[in-house]
């Protein structure tokens, strides 16, 4: 979307103006005049003149004018383009570094600690909510699967991973499955995905299900959803995370209202939300940003998303970033998140 949206601008100057307005939206959260554009931009153009790129940027989808000012403010849409194409982004201030380095140096041997310690330095360093998921074994492989029929459309789900680890947890159903059924669904996943990354094992299930959907009978379809859901869990990076400075976000006015808020904590409370979120990162190369709606959750359609994978050697084990408004600073929070993947990746990678 970047380069075409940027070619489709009218030309340098309505780049020049949407980058200021942006930025001056970012540091004071109100809708920007064409005043006071006219006066930021350093540019010989009069308000009129600006009124009407305005209104040429806003036909785009690019900001919006609130019913209650004659400013403009960005949109999701704008926030992609200034991501992608405009933004200039900043080196993290040396204090920001060595508060980072010496966290990380503190509980090098403690990687729970670490991971602690690294989630809230990262919201103490952007100001918004940090977040870091636990760092999962090295290539967790699939050895084995089974079900165990329980009462009230339950199922126990014993997998057994790498050589020796064994993960149980209980699905719940829309149907009761008769024994047969379950072990139809477990020699399944053990003939065809046995050996495999779990990650690939929930990559190659949902394929395979897109697959037979229209010619398999539902019995079938139905064995490969269990299947599905049985290693979705743990096909997570590390199936935890640490999450630190939700309080920060009540210091921001589109977020402060009591409903918004409390919605908000509401999902982080629910793990798996947080977590599917930071799954889609962990094969990214470098920094994701998720703006609003591009995070696939309702909830978050007020906020923005930056995640990093970390790495030891090149075996990907977890993500990190931060969550606040749309209205972040991104110039300076992309580059924290980061060279901090990086660094969380190098510590842990000292202890082994």
């Amino acid at each position: 979307m970047s380069a075409e949206a940027i070619k489709s601008l009218p030309n340098e100057r309505a780049s020049h103006l949407l980058r200021v307005l942006i930025q001056r939206y970012i540091r004071e959260g109100e809708p920007i005049g064409s005043r006071t554009l006219s006066k930021d931009s350093g540019l010989d153009l009069s308000p009129a003149t600006i009124r009407n790129v305005m209104s040429d940027l806003e036909e785009m989808g690019l900001v919006a004018a609130p019913h209650t000012s004659a400013g403009r403010i960005p949109t999701s849409k704008g926030y992609r383009l200034f991501v992608d194409t405009l933004v200039r982004y900043r080196q993290p201030k040396d204090n920001d570094m060595r508060k980072l380095q010496t966290r990380l140096r503190t509980n090098v041997d403690d990687p729970g600690a670490l991971i602690g310690s690294v989630s809230r330095m990262l919201s103490d360093i952007t100001s918004l909510a940090g977040v870091v998921t636990v760092p999962r074994g090295r290539h967790p492989t699939l050895r084995q699967i089974e079900f165990l029929p329980l009462s009230d459309c339950r199922v126990l789900v014993i997998l057994v991973i790498n050589d020796r680890e064994v993960q149980n947890r209980i699905l719940q159903l829309d149907r009761d499955f008769s024994e047969s059924e379950l072990i139809q669904a477990a020699n399944f996943i053990n003939d065809k995905y046995a050996g495999l990354d779990m990650m690939q094992v929930r990559d190659q299930l949902l394929i395979d299900l897109d697959k037979v959907r229209d010619s398999m009978n539902q019995a079938m379809l139905d064995i490969i959803s269990i299947a599905q859901s049985a290693v979705e869990g743990a096909a997570h990076p590390g199936g935890e995370f640490v999450l630190a400075g939700e309080t920060n976000l009540m210091d921001f006015a589109e977020l402060s209202d009591i409903e918004t808020l409390r919605n908000l904590f509401d999902a982080f409370s629910k793990k798996r939300l947080i977590l599917d979120l930071m799954d889609r990162s962990i094969h990214a190369h470098g920094v994701q940003v998720f703006i609003g709606e591009e995070s696939g959750f309702r909830i978050l359609d007020d906020c923005s998303v930056v995640t990093a994978p970390y790495h030891i050697d090149d075996d990907t084990i977890g993500v990190l970033g931060v969550i606040g408004p749309t209205r972040m600073a991104y110039d300076r929070v992309v580059p924290i998140v980061d060279i901090t993947a990086r660094l969380l990746g190098s510590a842990l990678g000292q202890r082994g």
